[in-house]
């Protein structure tokens, strides 16, 4: 995976402006690709996954390797997880004062340790998310690895997490080849989050005023449609001071460094998303390092596109169409997201509608859509497709329309993926289609780890249903046992 660098960044900036004005944010009708006409349409030889009562049957062995007891603590570890008093009780204690008791934080952590975060982590450092990969390996599913590092505010703690983002990658290459499919990075652990906001803001009102004085900006591509959220920036933001400028400057190299290591080690690199208030900036850094940095054929940098917010369709649209125009094959990793009480909260402080769908119906619209606009552009050009979905159908969808298409299963264009712990069944059924399937593998001490578990309780909270067969393959399995136990007693 040879790397060629744009030559020059005058022709990159002018092609980029170029395809801007030729790119005009669209409305919904002329960018709206029905997910339901491609649901509805199942052409006679479609080759579509089993269903899901026969994945029940064949199912049944899926946790058999699993010991009685561990198999007993994830059953009550997904029970609670699907139980929103719980979640809400959980999600209060841990933003309360009583963590700032030493003696009750532990108390708190070592519960976490036995039950979510045995679950749902692969492990508390470097080693045992390795042996966690192995093991997966072994089954046929890779690993996306990702040190669970939050929010960084000054350029100490950027450094420090630089190493561990580096020495992550280095892990790599002592795992069996090919196990590991990715290493996930977050801008804001080696960019001051204060600083990420200052440009998100700058970024915003360019594009409200159709500006162009950012003599910072490099190139990129677009970051906004006309339904983005611009409400977190409503008045003109000052110019980045030299000092910022200098952190800027920081923050970018730091960001080669990691892009340049995972070349070394011939590993792509995912790019988390996060808040609608920094992510214009999180973009920008994907994207001007992803032309910077390219390949002959296949990304080495995904960015993150959130399929919960109103906009997202209309952003990739035009993102993909202006990487075709400058020969760029863009990563795409499409979530739903994982920010939605923040984002609800924020929007209406100001007085704003919220940027993220009225449904969950709308939702799982769009990111259907999302999928099989993106499936549409890879049959026809380059390009990757991560699909991290938990959700059944939307995988029955995205399977069948990539065969439709003639999209291949080795996860050249398109391979999908699901949290660590969570829809074990889907992994599993996905794999034995013979598509590339990976597992999304936080690490790191429980502590460090929790704001990353609480996300995941808020976002799947009462409606785990992402899992629930899960849960029944376990009840399954453990009435089995306990049938088994009883016969013999």
């Amino acid at each position: 995976m040879a790397i060629r660098r744009i030559s020059t960044l005058a022709s990159s900036k002018q092609a980029v402006e170029k395809a801007s004005r030729v790119i005009r944010p669209v409305t919904s009708s002329s960018t709206n690709i029905s997910s339901v006409d491609y649901a509805g349409k199942q052409e006679p030889n479609t080759k579509v996954l089993v269903p899901s009562s026969t994945v029940v049957e064949n199912g049944k062995g899926l946790f058999s390797s699993m010991s009685s007891g561990k198999l007993l603590r994830s059953f009550l570890t997904l029970e609670m997880a699907a139980s929103e008093p719980v979640v809400d009780v959980g999600t209060w204690i841990y933003s309360s004062r009583l963590m700032k008791s030493a003696m009750f934080r532990q108390m708190v952590f070592g519960a976490t340790k036995v039950t979510f975060f045995d679950h749902f982590v692969a492990g508390r450092n470097q080693e045992e998310a390795g042996e966690t990969v192995k093991r997966l390996w072994n089954e046929g599913i890779k690993g996306m690895l990702d040190y669970g590092l939050e929010h960084a505010h000054d350029n100490v703690s950027c450094d420090k997490n630089l190493e561990a983002f580096i020495q992550t990658i280095e892990s790599t290459k002592s795992l069996p080849p090919s196990s590991v499919s990715s290493v996930v990075a977050k801008i804001t652990a080696i960019c001051p989050v204060d600083l990420l906001r200052r440009m998100s803001d700058l970024l915003r009102w360019e594009y409200k005023e159709r500006s162009n004085n950012l003599p910072w900006k490099m190139n990129t591509l677009p970051l906004f449609s006309e339904s983005s959220p611009l409400y977190h920036t409503l008045q003109k933001p000052v110019p980045l001071t030299p000092q910022e400028e200098q952190d800027l400057e920081l923050a970018y190299n730091r960001l080669q460094k990691i892009v340049q290591k995972a070349h070394e080690a011939n590993v792509p690199l995912v790019i988390d998303a996060e808040e609608t208030w920094i992510q214009p900036a999180i973009d920008y850094f994907t994207y001007s390092a992803s032309i910077s940095h390219t390949t002959a054929d296949s990304p080495l940098i995904y960015g993150t596109i959130q399929a919960y917010l109103k906009d997202a369709k209309e952003r990739l649209v035009l993102a993909k169409q202006a990487a075709n125009k400058m020969g760029l094959p863009m990563g795409v990793k499409l979530v739903r997201g994982a920010y939605m009480s923040a984002e609800s909260q924020i929007a209406a402080s100001l007085g704003y509608d919220s940027p993220i769908h009225n449904s969950i119906r709308h939702t799982h619209y769009c990111y259907n859509d999302c999928a099989c606009f993106m499936l549409h552009e890879l049959s026809k050009g380059p390009g990757s497709l991560v699909l991290a979905t938990h959700n059944s159908e939307s995988g029955k969808l995205v399977a069948s329309k990539a065969c439709d298409l003639g999209i291949g299963k080795d996860g050249e264009k398109l391979q999908f993926a699901q949290l660590y712990g969570m829809s074990e069944a889907l992994s599993y059924e996905l794999k034995n289609e013979g598509f590339q399937v990976s597992k999304y593998l936080p690490f790191g001490p429980v502590e460090q780890i929790m704001p990353y578990l609480v996300r995941r309780a808020e976002e799947n909270k009462g409606v785990l249903s992402t899992s629930s067969l899960d849960r029944q393959l376990m009840k399954l399995e453990l009435q089995r046992r306990l049938k088994a136990a009883f016969l013999k007693g």
